[in-house]
């Protein structure tokens, strides 16, 4: 991993998520971008007056100040990092803007907060962030406004024994082992399925395949309820990230986070959500 890319409303809610990106950034060795997106209520002069780039300039400068000052202040660090850039873009779409970024740096792995403030909250709530897990080119991770923690010891993995989950985990591997992170990995299933524990046992010799299983641990849940034995899986093992793959129209992803759900997994999942994008992987 050689970027990571986290992007702020400047909210309080936003903290979190920052501790998290530079943690990983220097654990990973890699650079970080912080970046903020305002838009500029003023409609946009048919001829671009002198006065309005002036105004545009300034408001660069604005928010780079102020950027710069809220990663210092949340961080207790000053800006001088190699490593880290500050990075202002102004759009009327935050989404676009974000991936625009996102492309243009090559980021390895996109960071939000899942709570803003502001008239772009929208930006980290659950509709918009669906959107971004989507549509970026990289992993998206959403990080909880109360988790405070700086440490990675257990992943857990929510598999729908698919060969893309084979090749996230395999993405997986290789950020969990700077941590010497442990992966658990986790099919919900129901009664009505058929024979889930055969399931896995296939699954876990075609990953064997890919990677080295040494350090993960396989586990079939049976539960009509998906959301619910998910983040019961997370408590019972303390689990410091909770992984998924974005599938199209299918699957555990697109189950979870169907219709209410959204709220449900923003207000009651407390460790970070990473999820791949099955066109990614």
């Amino acid at each position: 991993m050689k970027t990571i890319l986290y992007a702020t409303d400047y909210s309080l809610n936003s903290v979190n998520a920052l501790t998290m990106a530079h943690f990983m950034a220097k654990k990973l060795n890699c650079k970080l971008i912080v970046m903020h997106v305002f838009d500029d209520p003023v409609a946009f002069p048919s001829s671009v007056s002198i006065t309005y780039l002036k105004k545009e300039k300034k408001l660069f400068k604005e928010h780079t100040m102020r950027l710069g000052n809220f990663y210092s202040e949340h961080l207790g660090i000053p800006v001088n990092d190699t490593n880290v850039q500050i990075e202002v873009a102004e759009n009327d779409s935050a989404v676009a803007a974000i991936l625009e970024n996102a492309a243009r740096f090559d980021a390895d792995m996109l960071v939000i907060g899942t709570k803003g403030a502001s008239r772009f909250k929208e930006i980290f709530l659950g509709s918009t962030t669906k959107a971004l897990i989507k549509k970026a080119p990289c992993p998206v991770m959403a990080v909880p406004h109360t988790y405070a923690s700086e440490t990675i010891k257990t992943i857990i993995y929510a598999t729908d024994f698919e060969e893309a989950d084979i090749f996230a985990i395999k993405k997986l591997t290789a950020l969990a082992k700077p941590f010497n992170a442990a992966i658990k990995v986790v099919h919900v299933t129901n009664k009505k399925e058929y024979a889930g524990d055969q399931q896995m046992v296939w699954f876990k010799e075609m990953l064997g395949q890919k990677v080295s299983t040494e350090n993960m641990e396989f586990e079939v849940v049976v539960s009509d309820e998906i959301f619910t034995a998910i983040y019961a899986c997370v408590l019972k093992t303390g689990a410091d990230i909770l992984v998924m793959l974005e599938r199209s129209e299918k699957g555990i992803y697109h189950q979870l986070f169907h219709g209410d759900l959204v709220a449900t997994m923003e207000s009651k999942i407390l460790v970070p959500l990473l999820s791949f994008n099955e066109s990614g992987v």
